[in-house]
């Protein structure tokens, strides 16, 4: 692939604040998870997803349809495959940013998309093979610095699923910012009083 070239290979919107229930929903199945990240990579038929995660074609389509139906997945191109409409699935969005919910159930469906936990178990086999690069670092910041500085997290994030396609490894990014109990030292004392 050539640096010059698009990826994915079709339009999409940079960010999707997701907040509606079906959406949520939708993307707390690891599959349709799975099936949102090859998209990343170029627009691909339900035959090119199935045999990605070698799933039968029936069941791949079922969650390309729930992902479609949430307004999370869209047809961006088809083609004539003899007498059949072959149709090419693309993300409406590089990013799908899960807004702020408040009722309990919404909660319960953030809770199974944790990206840090499905990382966590991702990266287990390569911690074992020592090749997992990870940093963890507290700080004690102001809120407006936290919200500058995960924008800042997120170009990187969108930076880092631009990179062309290429190799045979795929490597995940996972990032998380969060509130710690951590300990902190207490306000410092000027000793010239």
């Amino acid at each position: 692939m050539s640096v010059n070239q698009r990826v994915p290979d079709y339009d999409l919107d940079d960010l999707l604040v997701v907040t509606a229930p079906e959406q949520l929903r939708a993307l707390a199945d690891p599959l349709r998870g799975t099936l949102l990240e090859l998209l990343l990579e170029r627009a691909a038929t339900v035959n090119e997803l199935a045999g990605a995660v070698d799933r039968p074609k029936s069941s791949v389509a079922y969650h390309v349809n729930q992902l479609v139906d949430a307004g999370l997945l869209r047809v961006v191109r088809t083609r004539r495959v003899r007498a059949v409409e072959e149709r090419f699935y693309g993300r409406v969005a590089r990013t799908y940013y899960v807004g702020a919910l408040n009722r309990p159930e919404d909660k319960q469906t953030v809770a199974r998309i944790n990206g840090l936990a499905e990382a966590a178990a991702e990266a287990s086999a390569a911690h074992a093979a020592d090749e997992l690069r990870c940093t963890l670092v507290h700080a004690r910041i102001p809120i407006e610095d936290v919200r500058e500085f995960w924008t800042e997290v997120q170009a990187l994030a969108r930076r880092f699923a631009q990179i062309p396609r290429a190799g045979d490894q795929v490597y995940g990014f996972a990032a998380g910012l969060y509130p710690t109990d951590a300990p902190r030292l207490p306000e410092a004392v000027d000793e010239r009083d």
